[in-house]
C-alpha cells in the first residue's frame, strides 16, 4: 500500500475509533483487533498502527488478559491538538466546563497582557479585524464562531510566547464548548462583546494591565453564565428566554 494512502487510512480509523469512544459505543474495553479490523474494513497492520497512536496519546491502556482498556478522558494528552479536538467532541459535564474556564483564566489574561506589550502592528491590526468582523455578526451566522475563535487565538498568538501559542487549539476548543451556553442570551452576548472591545482597545493602547483585567472580566462573564446554566439544569428550571440575563 502507498505510504501516504496508509497514513490517511490510519488517520481515518483513528477518527472513527475516537467517535466510537466518545459516543460510548464500546463501553470500557475495546473489541479485539481482528474484530475492529473487520468493522473498519482495514488490515490488522492499519488497525494496530491506529491503536498505537491512541496509546501514545494516553487514550488507551493495554493490560494482560483484560484487552485494550479505554482510559478516562482526564488522562488524555490534551496538549496534542488531535486529542484536544477529540476531547471537545464529548458532551461537556460540569467538571469539564470548570476546567475549561480555569484553563482560560490561566492562559488568556496573561497572553493579552503580553500581546499589549509585544504585539507587532500587523498582529494588532489582525486582532482589530477579527473583533470588527465579530461585532458585525450575530449568533448563529456561519462566520460567527470562526470570527470569535480568530479574535481569541490571535490574541494568544500575539503574546509572542511559544508555549502559549501551543495552547491555541485548547482555547479554540474551549470557545466551541462554552459559547453555545453563553451566547444564547442576547444581553449576555452584548456584555461579552463590550468586554471583548475593552480587551482589544487595551491591546491597541499597549496597556498590559488593562488588557489583563479586561480579559479576566470577559472570562468571569462566561464562568457566571456557565455556572448559572448548570444550576438551572440541576433544579429542573427552564433556561431564560432570549433577552433575559440574570445577574448581569
Amino acid at each position: 500500500m502507498d505510504e501516504n494512502k496508509e497514513r490517511s487510512l490510519v488517520a481515518k480509523v483513528m477518527d472513527g475509533l475516537v467517535s466510537g469512544i466518545v459516543e460510548q459505543k464500546y463501553g470500557a474495553i475495546l473489541p479485539p483487533q481482528d474484530i475492529l479490523s473487520k468493522e473498519f474494513d482495514v488490515s490488522r497492520t492499519v488497525m494496530r498502527e491506529a491503536l498505537s497512536m491512541l496509546l501514545a496519546r494516553h487514550m488507551l491502556d493495554v493490560r494482560p488478559k483484560t484487552g485494550t482498556r479505554i482510559r478516562p478522558m482526564s488522562d488524555w494528552r490534551l496538549i496534542d491538538e488531535d486529542v484536544v479536538s477529540w476531547r471537545f467532541r464529548a458532551k461537556p459535564d460540569q467538571t469539564f466546563l470548570r476546567d475549561v474556564i480555569e484553563f482560560r483564566m490561566l492562559i488568556e489574561p496573561r497572553a493579552a497582557a503580553l500581546a499589549a506589550a509585544r504585539a507587532m502592528p500587523d498582529e494588532v491590526a489582525g486582532i482589530r479585524d477579527a473583533f470588527d468582523a465579530l461585532a458585525r455578526l450575530t449568533v448563529g451566522e456561519p462566520e460567527y464562531q470562526a470570527a470569535d475563535e480568530a479574535l481569541h487565538t490571535r490574541i494568544v498568538a500575539a503574546s509572542g510566547n511559544q508555549f502559549f501559542r501551543q495552547m491555541t487549539a485548547i482555547v479554540r476548543g474551549a470557545l466551541v464548548t462554552v459559547n453555545p451556553i453563553v451566547d444564547g442570551i442576547e444581553a449576555v452576548r452584548e456584555a461579552t462583546l463590550a468586554a471583548q472591545r475593552k480587551v482589544v482597545e487595551a491591546i491597541e493602547a499597549k496597556d498590559a494591565s488593562g488588557a489583563e483585567r479586561a480579559t479576566r472580566a470577559l472570562i468571569d462573564l462566561a464562568a457566571e453564565e456557565v455556572g448559572r446554566a448548570f444550576s438551572l439544569e440541576r433544579s429542573g428550571e427552564n433556561p431564560p428566554v432570549v433577552g433575559e440575563a440574570a445577574g448581569i
